[in-house]
């Protein structure tokens, strides 16, 4: 095999792909040769004290990579493990900030289990470089800031600690923040350090093209850099505040309103981390919203200003794109098949602002409903398995766009969901708005050109196809505060149905009709369906003694001392034992469809599908909460248009995903817990799955592989 080119001082990242000759996703290396058929012949860099040593030679696919210059090699060679590089370079902008901090320009580092300001000082090599191919690793001496004087401490000097990129979650150049005479600086004379050594000038690599200003004529107050009456702000704005010290802060408005000891306007915001000194949502001693501790800040409404981070100028042609979003792999490129994103990445490849589908104009039931079905499931994967010479352009469309770039690099502008929607064969799918349902259709038979996800059988024999499950039922047959288990059992016993097989999707819509028509104000999730009783021709066992079931009675489901709500089938002698009570003696127990090989005593499955999403609406907004994991805590948010940055015309929608662990453990309780739990009394992100449930997304996995 002949090289195209010699490669020089060229490095690269591992974004994807499978593992080949020792090269995995989040390894550095260095191009040794370009070959012809798009791959990298390169050096591995390992990790640790010797990660500077290229360890071992391989063959790895162009587009499986991202190109590093050194300085970028370095710095991330230094952070460990592997997958926190990859998560750094998905925040473009932060990673962009750390590769060209200059000396003294202030930070903000992990430390210990809070965040702490400090100052760079120096550039540190770490490693020993024995061979002329070696790369040293580069990690920053931060010189912490005291915040009662702002100033450093006068204690006897001691080693400056050490941190790496990934140990950075903001900057602020030096030039943009009035530190003044009393930042001092450090005595680094005579500290030892082993294996590494100091970059006495450390270079400014981001000086060419910017004026950097006098120091001493900053203004040092907390006024935002434009005046309020510019800016409206509402609860759910991005927005910044910046402290006397420079330090600046960045969350979203969760409250609003006139503190008792105040006459003006307050905000109460939930920040991105923990900061000190600040609460989970208590002010005074008393609850304005609820929020993870440490990340509520109180403070008057002046003090705001909107996110700096998404203000930009913009034409026209940028109505639809996020600014600063730096992918990892041109979309292009994205055209192999992408597997759902793992458990243990997921948080790191979605969770913030500009991340998951970015909405525009009355697209949230579309884009709720594809994150929903793709980000984490592969219960509709069957898009991605098609050959290439039979696929449509819409499917193309759909996997390489949509679903590989939202797997890939979390994040699908909004140009992309336009280009689909274009091709849905109607115009009403581009300008209004839809509920799922409608869409799912469309998607299923148009686009993935797949099969009714349900057959149903009814008691007249009859078979009929339907893409979901429409519930279906007298609001007095069900409790006030139902599961979906029992509103399904309820429904297909009301109307008579069965399940011809179990399907591999099941999307179950609850029952409510229109945007503000809710016959309940509150349904519980469950997070596992039974639908052995709701199969047709299928074995089960008899409700009270276990053995073969041979009759089923529907009259017997809210039956009060049968556990009401449950599904009832009997062998013969439970059913004429059950039915010999005098309230009972009305009910009219149906024969069921029995296999004749299966003995009497048999032990008979049970057929379990599991959530793995909910999509709700309040008003005519769609979001969704999905599961993007097997661990009960492994619940996500996605809001496709959760703020919005300029106007109507020029600017575009703020998609974030949010991590919501209290979701899995309200649904993790008991059932007995759940009947008795409080809705009113749960968290928002809680409050609003049960308040605003539209469509519950249940899928079996083992279908879902087989078919």
């Amino acid at each position: 095999m002949e090289s195209k080119r010699e490669g020089k001082d060229k490095f690269f990242i591992v974004t994807r792909g499978k593992a080949r000759k020792g090269f995995a996703r989040g390894c550095i290396g260095r191009v040794e040769a370009e070959m012809q058929k798009g791959e990298l012949m390169g050096l591995l860099y390992g990790c640790g004290s010797s990660g500077g040593n290229p360890k071992s030679g391989g063959m790895v696919k162009m587009e499986d990579t991202y190109p590093l210059t050194c300085h970028q090699a370095q710095l991330l060679l230094f952070v460990s493990p592997s997958s926190k590089r990859l998560e750094l370079l998905c925040n473009p902008q932060l990673f962009l900030a750390i590769c060209v901090l200059s000396q003294d320009d202030l930070v903000v580092v992990k430390h210990k289990k809070g965040h702490q300001p400090g100052l760079v000082r120096n550039l540190m090599l770490i490693g020993k470089k024995e061979n002329q191919g070696d790369l040293l690793m580069l990690g920053f001496e931060v010189e912490f800031v005291q915040e009662s004087n702002q100033t450093v401490s006068s204690k006897k000097p001691a080693p400056l600690p050490l941190f790496s990129a990934a140990d950075i979650v903001q900057v602020v150049p030096a030039y943009s923040v009035g530190l003044g005479p009393s930042w001092k600086d450090s005595h680094s004379e005579g500290l030892n350090r082993k294996a590494g050594s100091r970059i006495n000038s450390m270079p400014n690599m981001g000086s060419c093209g910017r004026q950097v200003r006098d120091i001493n004529h900053v203004d040092q107050s907390v006024t935002p850099p434009e005046s309020l009456s510019h800016h409206t702000f509402d609860v759910g704005s991005l927005v910044e505040v910046t402290s006397n010290t420079g330090i600046t802060v960045y969350g979203v408005i969760q409250w609003m309103g006139v503190l008792s000891e105040n006459k003006i306007d307050w905000a109460g915001i939930e920040l991105d981390y923990e900061v000190n000194n600040c609460s989970d949502g208590t002010y005074g001693g008393q609850r304005y919203f609820t929020c993870k501790g440490g990340r509520a800040l109180f403070l008057p409404l002046t003090k705001c200003s909107p996110d700096g981070r998404f203000l930009c100028l913009r034409s026209e042609k940028e109505t639809f794109k996020a600014t600063n979003i730096l992918p990892v792999t041109p979309l292009e490129e994205i055209d192999e098949n992408v597997p759902p994103i793992p458990e243990s990445e997921a948080l790191s490849l979605l969770v913030g602002k500009m991340k998951g589908i970015q909405g525009h104009y009355n697209s949230c039931y579309l884009d709720a409903t594809l994150f929903s079905l793709f980000s984490s499931s592969m219960t509709l994967d069957s898009v991605c398995h098609k050959p290439a010479d039979t696929e449509q352009s819409i499917s193309r469309s759909l996997r390489r766009d949509i679903v590989n770039c939202l797997r890939r690099q979390g994040f699908v502008p909004a140009e992309s969901v336009m280009n689909f929607r274009k091709q849905l064969g109607c115009d009403t799918f581009v300008t209004e708005e839809k509920d799922p349902e409608e869409f799912i259709t469309i998607l299923i038979q148009r686009v993935l050109c797949m099969e009714p996800l349900l057959k149903l059988r009814s008691n007249n024999n009859t078979s009929q196809d339907a893409y979901t499950f429409q519930i279906i039922l007298d609001k007095e047959q069900v409790t006030q505060t139902p599961t979906v288990q029992q509103l399904l059992d309820t429904s297909f016993l009301s109307c008579g149905l069965k399940f011809e097989e179990i399907p591999s999707c099941l999307m179950v819509q609850m029952p409510r009709f229109g945007k503000k028509y809710k016959m309940f104000p509150h349904i519980i999730p469950s997070t596992e369906l039974d639908i052995t009783d709701l199969l047709y021709n299928s074995p089960r066992e008899c409700f009270l003694c276990g053995r073969l079931a041979e009759y089923e009675c529907p009259q017997c489901l809210q039956d009060r001392k049968l556990q009401p709500g449950r599904v009832k089938q009997y062998c013969t002698t439970c059913k004429t034992q059950v039915h010999t009570h005098p309230s009972r003696k009305g009910h009219c127990p149906r024969a069921l469809a029995v296999p004749a090989e299966v003995p009497a005593d048999a032990p008979l499955p049970r057929h379990m599908m599991q959530l793995f999403a909910v999509l709700c609406i309040h008003t005519s907004h769609y979001v969704s909460f999905v599961k993007y994991g097997p661990g009960p805590r492994s619940w996500l948010f996605f809001d496709s248009m959760a703020d919005r940055c300029g106007d109507d015309h020029s600017g575009y929608n703020i998609p974030e995903i949010r991590a919501c662990p209290e979701v899995g453990d309200f649904l993790s309780q008991s059932e007995e817990e759940l009947v008795w739990a409080d809705p009113s009394q749960a968290g928002e992100p809680v409050r609003r799955l049960l308040c605003d449930s539209y469509m519950c997304l249940y899928q079996s996995t083992p279908m879902a592989l087989y078919r």
